[in-house]
């Protein structure tokens, strides 16, 4: 029951899910920016096509996802040696340059593909599996979209996509638990799935030493630890709450210590006196273009909040206020815990419920012993299709 339950199609899991939002490959890092502030959403999809305008008009043109910006990837990108003395310029570098290179982070699949598929393409390291989602479009919406400044890319039919994310997977199959019963309730520990192998940096540290691990921790969607001398979990910094930031967390990285970071990025916004002591450090290292950079988006943000307090966003139907929209969509940077002896299940709850990729393992006198992904989860669910294959 299990196995079938595995071959079901991937469609299943694209009802209700929003259209692909289009990025041209040709587009910059400063354009990949302002489309990810006013969409207010983690990621935004990059295409790369003939022409997208023959696309609108009914071409045989073809499309395709060739990867995915979020603003972790502009604010490591921002954090390099090279772009520090000239933050703006870098802005103006096209976004082929921040995207990962030789990893099939975004692939496509057809519909009728089954979510064991799926599953065996995340595994392999794939993050968002693209899938098309309509089969037609009217003249008319053709025509509407084409006049329209935030597009949804399109196949020459008309068809359009949305992606699919480990998260959704895993949510998939929470919905559909008691079908893989008992294993649900076996300890993680049992399932063998602690991921020993994490990265972590001091609290007092600097927090742009964690950069390298940070980039990494967002290709593989996990996190880094922040702990003490004696390696107690004290909280964590999070791709997926980075992502939530705007281009100021990048001065925020090279001038604030791990912990100090934690508080810098947490949901709501960065409070007032770290905002001054970031200013403050930025002199002290003389990256006074870091900070014009940082000045110029607050006072932004101060200018567009004062003008209007909820917008009309016709799309989103969104209040911004104080440009915080993005903090406010952000997970809590409080790390998730749970013990060896926890369940598989309660484990996927906890994930699901805060919106955390990894679930950080603790030992009794909470030492941090590793970590639980949404990958490793998923092999779990895989090695019930590879149990059935061997009794064959």
């Amino acid at each position: 029951m299990a196995v079938n339950f595995l071959n079901r199609n991937v469609s299943d899991l694209c009802v209700g899910k929003p259209a692909l939002r289009p990025l041209p490959a040709a587009a910059t890092i400063a354009e990949a920016l302002a489309v990810l502030k006013k969409s207010g959403e983690a990621h935004v999809s990059v295409w790369s096509c003939d022409h997208l305008k023959k696309v609108l008009e009914g071409s045989n043109c073809e499309c395709c996802c060739v990867g995915k910006i979020c603003l972790v990837d502009v604010i490591c990108f921002l954090c390099k040696n090279e772009n520090l003395d000239n933050p703006s310029k870098a802005l103006e570098a096209p976004v082929s340059q921040i995207l990962p290179k030789g990893d099939y982070i975004v692939r496509h699949l057809a519909p009728n593909s089954s979510l064991l598929e799926a599953i065996d393409y995340i595994l392999e390291g794939t993050q968002n599996l693209v899938i098309p989602i309509q089969k037609y479009m009217s003249r008319n919406t053709r025509t509407k979209l084409s006049k329209s400044s935030s597009l949804s890319c399109k196949h020459h039919d008309g068809v359009e996509y949305c992606w699919l994310t480990q998260e959704d997977i895993v949510r998939f199959l929470l919905n559909s638990i008691g079908v893989f019963s008992p294993m649900p309730t076996f300890s993680i520990e049992s399932l063998n799935i602690i991921d020993n192998n994490v990265m972590t940096v001091c609290y007092h540290d600097p927090a742009i030493s964690a950069l390298d691990s940070l980039a990494l921790a967002h290709v593989e969607q996990t996190s880094v630890a922040v702990v003490d001398d004696h390696n107690k979990l004290i909280g964590e910094i999070s791709p997926s709450t980075l992502a939530y930031c705007d281009e100021t967390a990048a001065a925020a990285i090279m001038a604030l210590s791990a912990g100090d970071l934690m508080a810098y990025i947490d949901c709501g916004g960065p409070p007032d006196d770290l905002i001054e002591l970031v200013k403050t450090r930025l002199q002290e290292k003389k990256l006074g273009a870091v900070l014009e950079l940082m000045d110029e988006e607050f006072s932004l943000s101060s200018s567009s909040s004062s003008a209007s307090s909820c917008s009309s966003d016709d799309e989103l139907g969104v209040c911004r206020n104080n440009g915080s929209v993005r903090y406010s969509s952000a997970r809590r940077a409080e790390a998730i815990t749970c013990y060896p002896s926890s369940s598989l299940v309660a484990v996927m709850i906890q994930a699901l419920a805060h919106r955390a990729s990894s679930v950080w393992v603790m030992d009794e006198d909470n030492t941090l012993i590793g970590s639980v992904t949404f990958k490793g989860i998923l092999k779990v669910f895989r090695s019930l299709a590879n149990a059935r294959s061997a009794t064959k």
